[in-house]
């Protein structure tokens, strides 16, 4: 991997190193665009095959923040760290008040959050060392984003119906979806509500057999999840499902789901789901509400305001489709495009991001 060729192709302003031979922390922080404002995104911890894997998968979701933040009309920019382990096993007060150092020592360029693999805990341990963190409990504290990032993907997968066949109605429809952590057990209560038809299946069997208890929802195997017949198929897991091999598989007519970056190679993949009729909601739109969550902490927490932001979701995935559609493009292409031309404009005005925010509480 030639590194500073993949940071000048992607766009990206930063990546930090991060190192403690003590608490065993190994970390890698990417700030890829602040035009907008000081980059903001959450800290996953994931056991990576390889390094390189992991500096890739920074590199993919910093990049998603940024334009996740352009086209949800969030005026922060683009950053995502990964933290190297099994969130089952490395996780510790230490190993967290160690990585805060780390990310109080960019003096607010980046703003961290919760993410895969990382809990309201956790985010609490980082605070001690640093305000530069969002998503933690307490007053003026936001606390899990999942709700909202949940209610965010039920808005775009309403617009995405109402766009395919008329109405935003999903009563009925027989949905999968892939994963049942956080952000898919509250999409879930959204759909099973609506009347939808849920099948769920997750990596870790008792997660999945614990939502369909609580829910009502069917199990389904791993194995299945890419070949059975449905008409929406909601990614809610990692990245990269939407590829050469599960594409062929796919038998609905939307894909929308909360799990970043789905499409493994984004022009190729999103290319492929168009070519089988297949309606792509662009990941980093439906699932921006968790950001608008944790953004809300930066000027001061307005839950009535997140959520009706998290709504608005709906309006914007249509927009989205509609132009895609009139415009003979991809629903990747049509939003990036709406997202870039936002930075372009704003990066014009005030250039990138070198101050340190005022995070309210802190």
């Amino acid at each position: 991997m030639k590194l500073f060729d993949t940071l000048s192709t992607m766009g990206h302003e930063q990546v930090v190193l991060c190192s403690d031979s003590v608490t065993g922390l190994r970390a890698i922080i990417a700030i890829h665009d602040t035009s907008l404002g000081p980059a903001l995104g959450g800290t996953r911890v994931w056991d990576y095959e390889t390094d390189e894997a992991a500096i890739v998968d920074a590199l993919r979701l910093s990049r998603g923040m940024t334009y996740k933040a352009a086209v949800s009309g969030v005026n922060l920019g683009g950053g995502k760290a990964v933290i190297l382990g099994d969130s089952r096993t490395i996780k510790s007060e230490a190993l967290f008040r160690a990585y805060g150092r780390m990310v109080d020592s960019l003096r607010g360029r980046y703003i961290t959050a919760e993410d895969v693999g990382t809990s309201v805990r956790d985010m609490e341990w980082i605070r001690m060392e640093t305000r530069f963190v969002t998503g933690v409990g307490g007053v003026g504290g936001s606390g899990d984003p999942s709700p909202v990032t949940a209610l965010g993907v039920y808005s775009g997968m309403k617009a995405s119906a109402k766009f395919t066949w008329g109405s935003d109605s999903l009563q009925g429809k027989r949905i999968v979806v892939q994963g049942a952590g956080n952000v898919a057990s509250n999409l879930v209560a959204h759909l099973v509500k609506d009347g939808a038809k849920v099948l769920v299946s997750d990596i870790y069997a008792d997660k999945a057999k614990a939502l369909a208890a609580s829910t009502g929802a069917t199990v389904i195997g791993t194995d299945e999840v890419f070949s059975t017949q449905c008409d929406v198929f909601s990614p809610n897991a990692l990245g990269a499902v939407l590829n050469d091999e599960t594409i062929p598989q796919l038998s609905c007519e939307i894909v929308c789901g909360g799990a970043n970056n789905q499409l493994q190679q984004e022009d190729k993949h999103a290319r492929m789901l168009k070519d089988r009729n297949i309606v792509y909601a662009p990941d980093y739109v439906v699932n921006s509400g968790g950001l608008m969550n944790v953004a809300s902490e930066v000027t001061g927490y307005d839950r009535t305001s997140v959520m009706r932001q998290a709504e608005g979701i709906f309006d914007i995935t249509m927009n989205i489709l509609v132009t895609a559609r009139d415009r003979s493009m991809l629903t990747i292409e049509a939003s990036n495009a709406i997202a870039e031309e936002r930075i372009r404009k704003v990066r014009h005005v005030h250039g990138s991001y070198s101050g340190t925010p005022v995070i309210r509480g802190s």
